[in-house]
């Protein structure tokens, strides 16, 4: 088992920190509208408006016959 577990901690998986940025900036990002949303109605109903738009905008190129409805 100790062999096991010495193997697991050289890959260098483990190690590899490229991409940590990325998921960051996009947590907080998500974390920023979604308190924007929470603290402005008006704003919630601009950001619903928007993703109608970008999902009639994907249904109309032909991207899928998948339903969405946004939150009211």
């Amino acid at each position: 088992m100790t062999r096991l577990w010495k193997a697991a901690l050289t890959i260098k998986i483990w190690k590899d920190t490229r991409g940590q940025d990325l998921v960051e900036y996009a947590l907080m990002a998500g974390f920023v509208v979604g308190a924007a949303a929470a603290f402005s109605p008006m704003i919630a109903s601009s950001i619903v408006a928007v993703f109608g738009n970008v999902v009639a905008v994907l249904q109309s190129v032909g991207g899928g016959g998948g339903t969405a409805s946004p939150a009211a």
